[in-house]
């Protein structure tokens, strides 16, 4: 295990809330920060029966702030030409009720909060797809970005050379979806449903999705007109998104993930690398998951990282029967061939 130089520094965990109720789950289990958005199209996870209203954000604020923790609004989707009303109208609220920070993914809506409150801190979401040193300095001396939350492409060593060199903090995934593609750029879903994920806020709706048992049990999951997977009555499914379904083409004998498998990041074991390579926050995913699931992650992950910066080795593997598929990886933070 690598040895933690500078013990002082503790780095941020940010944890999800799709409602009222796991903010303040999160909050209680020990989340130094929790991120969520509005009830529209404004956030990257905008389902039914998830998200705030206006005074519920104002009241979780509240609640947040009571309880030495901060609140990020994730306003991370890009608004139709011409249409950005609703995203001014979620900046003025946020800013209004005293959020800590806003996560933007558009420049238009980065540079409305820079000429209209030129003091909110905001950052940047990984929906902005910036990769690379040129990309996160851009924002930075644009917008005055204060930290970058990095897609899930770098390996270790890229992390800690691009920290060297960019004027913000950093923030990196630690559990959760695995989702790839690229960051911020994904048309499949929109392709299947007409509903889109980085404009609408919405991968594979709930509503687009059908389920259907064969008589011997096995499973068929289908997101619009497009069967996605089938598993046998032994088998964990994930959650239908295209990306993470198997197909059948003609030079395989069977189906196939032909973008990536149903998996769940975990980095349990790399945190200590992680907080020698200069990361600044550590972020779980997960905000369209119950509080029963906010509680225990948070939980396991605050406790994973005290133990890391007293010098222990962190015990989380409980949270692999909260993995997607029961499944876990790495992903390229270790190696970039992690398939």
């Amino acid at each position: 295990m690598v040895k933690i130089k500078d013990k002082k520094f503790r780095p941020e965990l940010i944890c999800p809330a799709g409602t009222p109720a796991s903010l303040r789950t999160a909050v209680d289990a020990g989340a130094d920060t929790v991120y969520c958005g509005f009830q529209n199209e404004t956030n990257a996870r905008n389902f039914p029966g998830l998200n705030f209203t206006p005074d519920e954000m104002k009241e979780a604020v509240k609640y947040a702030h009571t309880n030495n923790a901060k609140v990020l609004l994730a306003a991370n989707t890009f608004p139709p030409a011409g249409k950005t009303a609703l995203w001014k109208e979620a900046i003025d609220n946020a800013v209004n009720f005293g959020i800590d920070a806003i996560i933007i993914a558009d420049i238009a809506v980065a540079n409305y909060v820079k000429e209209t409150y030129p003091k909110q801190r905001l950052h940047l979401s990984v929906q902005a797809g910036a990769p690379s040193v040129e990309a996160i300095k851009y924002y930075c001396e644009e917008f005055n970005v204060k930290r970058a939350i990095l897609p899930r492409i770098l390996t270790i060593p890229e992390i800690k050379l691009l920290k060297k060199d960019i004027p913000c903090e950093i923030e990196c995934f630690i559990f959760g979806n695995h989702g790839l593609m690229t960051e911020g750029r994904c048309n499949l879903t929109n392709y299947a449903t007409g509903l889109s994920t980085n404009m609408d806020g919405v991968c594979s709706p709930a509503s687009h999705i059908k389920y259907k048992e064969d008589q011997e049990k096995n499973l068929t999951a289908q997101l619009g007109e497009f069967v996605i997977d089938c598993f046998s009555c032994n088998q964990n499914p994930g959650y239908p998104t295209i990306c993470k379904g198997r197909y059948l083409v003609s030079h395989k004998r069977e189906g196939y993930y032909a973008f990536e498998e149903p998996v769940s990041l975990n980095l349990a074991k790399l945190l200590p690398e992680l907080v020698e390579a200069g990361v600044d926050a550590f972020k779980i995913e997960g905000r369209q998951r119950s509080k029963a699931y906010v509680k225990a992650v948070v939980s396991a992950w605050s406790n994973a990282i005290d133990d890391i910066m007293e010098g222990k080795t962190p015990e989380v593997e409980g949270l692999l029967a909260l993995t997607e598929g029961h499944k876990q990886t790495q992903g390229a933070y270790e190696s970039k061939m992690w398939r």
